[in-house]
């Protein structure tokens, strides 16, 4: 199974034409949020759209600078997964949108406390599903979410919840400059930059093997 991982598009949609062979030769793709730059509903179903000419199978969830309408968009498109979960092929898909709190006071933050509930429930709902594979817009703290100004802009839950949890891989973003592949705990853990900078590609193999790979554009 091929994941085409993509984050922070930010409303270059453009840039979908980049990728289009891509797309189509992908099993899935993975949206990890900030879709747009505060934008709204209507930009949103547009975006999502020129994904689905070349690709229907799509998972997302919203990001930090995501208006609320965002949600509704993604909701009514059948591809959100923020609190929810996905069985495709065997492996279960599980995400969390939104940020932990930043200094700029963006449409969609949450409190350390709300993240940690909101992405346990999620992957609560998977059950006994053995391959476990984490969506979530922000990175946890302290792994590929260095700011420019040395600043560490992760999740403190999120980095507890992925300590102690069951999972193979996340695919995060939210901080462009973070872009890159790390192993902690046992997990391979995806930050693929912002879409205008390219994106990731993950293969699992037949022998559930994670191969991971990132490309620029």
């Amino acid at each position: 199974m091929r994941l085409l991982c993509i984050s922070d598009i930010h409303g270059r949609y453009k840039n979908i034409k980049k990728i289009e062979s891509e797309l189509r030769e992908a099993d899935i793709v993975i949206l990890a949020g900030d879709i747009t730059n505060f934008g709204d509903r209507g930009e949103t179903m547009k975006i999502i759209r020129e994904f689905m000419k070349h690709n229907s199978k799509i998972l997302a969830v919203h990001g930090n600078c995501d208006l609320s309408s965002v949600n509704d968009a993604l909701k009514e498109l059948k591809v959100w997964l923020h609190g929810r979960s996905a069985v495709i092929n065997g492996t279960g898909f599980f995400g969390i949108g939104g940020s932990n709190i930043t200094p700029f006071a963006t449409p969609q933050e949450y409190s350390e406390e709300k993240l940690f509930g909101i992405v346990e429930k999620a992957y609560n709902s998977l059950g006994n599903t053995e391959k476990k594979i984490l969506i979530s817009h922000t990175p946890p703290y302290g792994i590929l979410d260095g700011t420019g100004s040395g600043t560490r802009a992760g999740s403190k839950a999120l980095r507890n919840f992925i300590r102690d949890a069951n999972i193979e891989l996340v695919i995060c973003g939210h901080v462009h400059e973070a872009k890159g592949i790390e192993k902690w705990q046992g997990k391979l853990i995806i930050n693929p930059g912002p879409m205008h900078m390219g994106y990731a590609v993950v293969d699992i193999n037949d022998n559930d093997r994670l191969e991971a790979e990132l490309i620029n554009l």
